[in-house]
């Protein structure tokens, strides 16, 4: 766990839900970092963040590729998994994933699920 604040990373084309999932973030007490891409995420790096959220369908780099890559650098990172598809992912692709959110999510729930896994962590899992 970092000092401080929380960092959590998302990962989303859509401008305008990266803007509203970072003021959400922001205004739970995590310090929230948005990427519009799994390429930015990685080019900046891995170090220093406590959760990802990623969107699953992306251009370049899907969700289920960054996640996999992620759990290779970081495999203790939680990862959470959103997805504006009807059909959330099959079993076998989501494990080692902390969630999934099917958009329009509930915030507060998504809220509970994140601070749910970084109390873990910070306990030692």
């Amino acid at each position: 766990m970092t000092k401080g604040r929380p960092v959590v990373a998302v990962v989303d084309d859509d401008p305008r839900l990266l803007e509203s999932l970072a003021d959400l973030l922001e205004s739970a007490g995590y310090a929230a970092r948005s990427f519009s891409s799994a390429r930015s995420l990685l080019v900046s790096g891995l170090s220093g963040m406590d959760v990802l959220i990623t969107d699953i369908g992306m251009p370049g780099m899907n969700g289920f590729e960054l996640c996999d890559l992620v759990k290779k650098v970081r495999p203790d990172l939680p990862v959470f998994l959103i997805t504006g598809r009807y059909q959330i992912a099959e079993a076998d692709r989501t494990q080692g994933v902390s969630g999934c959110f099917r958009k329009p999510f509930d915030a507060q729930v998504m809220l509970a699920a994140i601070g749910d896994v970084l109390r873990k962590s910070k306990n030692g899992g």
